[in-house]
């Protein structure tokens, strides 16, 4: 077992999760542009759990249409959580 495979574990995990992340934040631009019914339980956890990890980007543009702000809030959180966490990922496998 090589002495680099605590942080080869740790990088692997950092990744999954940046990963599980970005994907909540795609199915929620998903479901809403697919106009997803908002009183299913399922949608509304989607929506709740890519709210809160969207809180930072949410409405940061002021499109005139609302998808166009909801793809670009959201999809940038996603974008950025996916550089991010694969980032620090591939940093712990070097070291």
């Amino acid at each position: 077992m090589s002495r680099y495979s605590g942080s080869n574990q740790a990088g692997r995990v950092i990744a999954i999760v940046a990963d599980i992340m970005a994907f909540i934040l795609g199915l929620w631009i998903l479901m809403y542009l697919l106009d997803a019914n908002s009183t299913n339980d399922f949608v509304q956890f989607v929506h709740d759990a890519a709210r809160w990890l969207a809180g930072w980007s949410h409405d940061l543009f002021t499109f005139d249409e609302q998808w166009a702000r909801v793809v670009a809030g959201y999809g940038l959180a996603a974008v950025v959580y996916l550089f991010v966490g694969h980032a620090i990922a591939n940093r712990m496998h070097r070291h």
